[in-house]
């Protein structure tokens, strides 16, 4: 019978320690890039809709809306874009409503009923290959500006005396957000459930599947991202942005259990947003789910706002002292920057 306390084990030479820490690190590196592709792909591949659900969702006749099926062409860009244009006689506000990554226009008609039963038009579009039209790849809110740009200037052709108002939701809501900063024509904004950056939701979303530190593969992540898509994380970041919008009004939306969007988020929006500015935190909602937390509690809130921001008469323009001879002059508004070129400049 073979002895155990007779058998010796050799020490590793240095080749075999060498050889198997390169094995390892090989086999780390292999599994990082592996995971930093997946990410990539996954966020820009566009989805082609394939279920009952989707193609067969509710349209405007059930709910027996007046609305059109327009098309208009995005800014700084070759595709047009597709929405519904909802007129209400005699108004003075035009709501965009606008879906996130990966929804339709028919996601958000409901809350497009109630706006327009409140007396705003309305107009709901879909970002390029989010929805119906599909086969280009898609981003995460740096192309989709050219659509958001497009829906405000057609906006503004419809009804050119309208106010301008805006509700977005996820991606739309980042968006939303940073379109607004440079276009003085929205003066009131909702936006739910919107991430702060880039690369925070990215952070969030690998973290919550892998429960391991997203560092090593968001930093993979996002040179690959640049080299299939054109862009990095860093230039999307609704949180730089959000300031600018002041003095028009903005209110906040998320949910406290958001599965998709990090809920800290929010907080982060509201502190580096200026006044007139709300946060509203909805404990028991997960991603874009306030309004089915509580439909009435949702659309009291959000029609009251645009009530109070765009119905109500514009307040005044304040006056300050001219230097040097006691005149009172109007106090030059903040100029907006160009939003042309934006996504090549952020």
């Amino acid at each position: 019978m073979l002895e155990l306390s007779k058998i010796r084990v050799g020490k590793p030479s240095l080749k075999q320690l060498l050889v198997g820490g390169l094995g390892s690190v090989i086999g780390v590196a292999g599994f990082i890039v592996t995971v930093a592709v997946y990410v990539v792909e996954t966020l820009i591949r566009p989805k082609k809709i394939v279920s009952f659900a989707d193609l067969y969702k509710i349209s405007p006749f059930e709910l027996e809306l007046p609305a059109e099926a327009v098309t208009f062409p995005a800014s700084n860009s070759d595709h047009m874009v597709n929405g519904w244009y909802i007129p209400y006689p005699g108004a003075t506000t035009t709501i965009l409503v606008c879906p996130g990554y990966r929804s339709g226009m028919a996601d958000v008609l409901g809350m497009c009923a109630h706006l327009w039963k409140a007396g705003h038009n309305v107009l709901v579009f879909e970002y390029y290959g989010h929805g119906q039209e599909v086969g280009k790849p898609v981003t995460l809110g740096y192309r989709e500006i050219n659509d958001f740009m497009g829906a405000v200037a057609y906006a503004k052709e419809r009804a050119p005396h309208a106010r301008l108002g805006v509700i977005a939701y996820s991606m739309g809501a980042a968006v939303a957000i940073m379109c607004s900063a440079h276009c003085q024509d929205v003066e009131a904004i909702v936006a739910d459930s919107s991430f702060a950056t880039h690369w925070s939701v990215i952070d969030y979303n690998v973290h919550r599947v892998l429960h391991l530190p997203a560092a090593p593969f968001t930093w993979v992540a996002d040179y690959l991202l640049w080299w299939r898509a054109g862009y990095r994380f860093g230039q999307v970041a609704p949180l730089r942005d959000i300031g600018k919008i002041a003095p028009r009004p903005i209110l906040i939306i998320h949910g406290g259990k958001d599965s998709l969007v990090d809920p800290r988020d929010a907080p982060l929006l509201y502190e580096a947003a200026g006044e007139p500015k709300e946060l509203w935190i909805v404990p028991e909602a997960d991603h874009c789910g306030a309004y089915f937390a509580d439909r009435r509690a949702y659309v009291n809130r959000v029609l009251s706002f645009f009530e109070e921001h765009l119905k109500k008469p514009r307040p005044r323009l304040q006056l300050v002292e001219g230097e040097g001879t006691g005149a009172m002059l109007p106090r030059p508004a903040e100029r907006a920057e160009e939003i042309t070129g934006l996504s090549e400049a952020s």
